[in-house]
């Protein structure tokens, strides 16, 4: 099936398949989700069609646990609704995800997951806030990048419709849902194709109304409470098999291999890692290169994480294995391991798989940037006869020293592939400068494109420095840029307080913006710049944006073209 091709991130991409499934959205706008109720919002102004025919009615509410409210009041009232929410305001929602779960309401949650504050507030991304819920009763699917987040997400609300079990469908926050990448669209009439209208159906039918009363929510004591919990259970032990049909009719269209869990790497692998999320990708990536090195090695990747299927864990790990890293995102202080090392480690125990050595690490908490050197590190310490059996990865832990030492990595992106770097102030239009660009090279070009852009917590008036990648391949490096090809600098006074040209290839181009005289230039630059410069041969340019922004400013207002003579560009230092 042929698919339009669209620059967008992560959010983007989530609203767009929600919407095609969603009657009410219940939001409180609340960053880095609000995007997605945003573009929800957009549309519905707009009158664009849902699937059914209608517009999306969006209802902000003044509260994150109001939204959830709403959810749950709209969800009995027989409107399909959706939410989109992360963090601190995913955690006011819980009392009410219990609710929506016990009743079975096919309601569907979308998040960017993200850090919970813990010693100190952060608003960056790990699975923190989505591991908090792993108890509510809501199924759990992720999503390892843009393209996932389109094609799976429309998993979650047709499984929801079927199953009758409510989803949080969720993905990396900040590194997928701001992540801007080329990807495959759905056409609304293909969604259309595979909703359960009977189901449909018979969700509207229950719902609540004067004409046929039913009582619900109330109150029961220890001698029916019991029995009426576990009256879900066929429920949920039918959701994985819904999730795997749904893959199966994705898959058939799009020519895919998605699965409950997918496997990636050598057949005959003896080491392999265990993750969801994006940094598959970044394994994906470490695999290929140590595969064609003569290596064995290889990845499992969770989509659905709840209800947890040990049996097809299992299938998916290969017969050769010895030994595996659980990667978790999170940190849960006092336990004996992380969620998902836990639940590998039972898995493994239950079905008597005793000979594969199990370690568990922890990676990316508040969007601690993991490159492939962190995967080459976890690789080679399973490769020891007595590897740690917990550790961390993207760090160096002095404390408790459970950090692994990492070295430099061989460059594992896409052949071809052009990376360019931009430090900007927050504010000052850096990153929506790059945003228009890459998705101009994306929509218009054949090429491939990639953007990531990352931020001070103070945004505005703070660093921001946007990572663009662009190629003729696929590009899935959800990693920060460690060798440019190409970096700009738009504040001068960062060459003073930052080492912008240690991440430039040798032979790379570096561009200045700023007002300085040759004189002044030749003063400003620290030594050791000017040393960098010379011993990676870098081209070297200078412009003055401000002065051209006068001389079109003069031009627009006189009409007449205005003649410069530019000065000299700056000497190779």
């Amino acid at each position: 099936m042929a698919r339009k091709l669209k620059t967008m991130d992560g959010n983007q991409a989530a609203a767009h398949v929600s919407y095609a499934f969603t009657e009410v959205a219940a939001i409180y706008p609340i960053t880095p989700s609000s995007p997605m109720a945003d573009y929800v919002d957009q549309w519905s102004a707009a009158g664009l069609k849902n699937i059914f025919g209608t517009t999306v009615k969006v209802q902000e509410m003044q509260a994150e646990s109001g939204a959830a409210g709403a959810v749950h009041g709209s969800l009995n009232a027989g409107a399909l609704t959706t939410t989109y929410t992360a963090s601190q305001g995913l955690l006011l929602m819980i009392p009410n995800m219990y609710k929506i779960a016990g009743e079975l309401l096919p309601g569907v949650f979308h998040v960017t997951a993200r850090t919970l504050a813990s010693h100190t507030l952060s608003i960056f991304g790990d699975h923190q806030d989505v591991m908090a819920c792993r108890q509510t009763g809501f199924a759990m699917l992720c999503e390892s990048n843009v393209q996932e987040v389109m094609d799976l997400s429309a998993v979650a609300h047709l499984a929801a419709i079927k199953g009758r079990v409510p989803f949080l469908n969720f993905f990396d926050g900040f590194r997928t849902s701001h992540e801007i990448q080329k990807i495959a669209v759905w056409d609304y009439k293909d969604l259309a194709s595979m909703v359960d209208m009977k189901a449909v159906e018979e969700f509207r039918a229950r719902a609540l109304s004067p004409e046929h009363p039913q009582m619900r929510g109330s109150h029961e004591n220890g001698d029916i409470f019991f029995q009426n919990r576990e009256a879900s259970n066929k429920y949920y032990e039918a959701v994985p098999g819904i999730v795997e049909d749904y893959m199966k009719k994705i898959n058939k269209k799009l020519g895919t291999n998605y699965q409950l869990f997918n496997y990636y790497g050598a057949e005959d692998a003896d080491r392999v890692i265990v993750a969801m999320g994006s940094i598959c990708d970044v394994t994906e990536e470490v695999i290929d290169y140590l595969n064609a090195h003569g290596q064995k090695v290889g990845l499992v990747k969770v989509r659905l994480y709840r209800p947890w299927r040990a049996d097809k864990l299992l299938a998916a790990i290969p017969a050769t294995c010895k030994s595996i890293a659980v990667l978790d995102r999170t940190k849960e202080p006092g336990a004996q391991g992380e969620p998902l090392y836990m639940d590998v480690v039972t898995s493994l125990a239950a079905a008597g798989r005793n000979d594969i050595k199990v370690i568990g690490g922890r990676y990316g908490l508040a969007s601690k940037d993991t490159p492939p050197a962190s995967v080459f590190a976890v690789y080679k310490e399973l490769a020891k006869a007595n590897p740690k059996a917990h550790f961390t990865i993207g760090i160096v832990d002095d404390v408790t020293k459970l950090s692994l030492r990492e070295t430099a990595a061989p460059d594992t992106s896409p052949k071809g592939t052009v990376s360019c770097m931009f430090w900007g102030l927050g504010g000052d239009g850096t990153v929506g400068a790059n945003k228009n660009s890459i998705k101009i090279i994306g929509d218009h070009t054949d090429m491939y494109a990639q953007a990531y852009f990352a931020y001070d917590s103070k945004k505005s008036g703070g660093l921001t420095v946007s990572h663009l990648r662009f190629g003729k391949t696929p590009i899935q490096s959800p990693y920060q840029i460690d060798a440019a090809d190409f970096t700009a600098c738009h504040n001068p006074a960062y060459v003073t307080q930052y080492d912008m040209l240690s991440t430039l290839k040798d032979g790379g181009t570096f561009l200045l913006n700023c007002q300085w005289s040759d004189e002044e230039l030749e003063a400003n630059l620290p030594a050791s710049m000017k040393q960098q410069l010379a011993k990676k041969h870098i081209k070297f340019y200078a412009i003055d944006q401000a002065e051209f922004d006068r001389i079109a400013a003069l031009e627009a207002s006189s009409g007449y073209t205005v003649h410069t003579y530019p000065r000299k560009e700056a000497e190779q230092a």
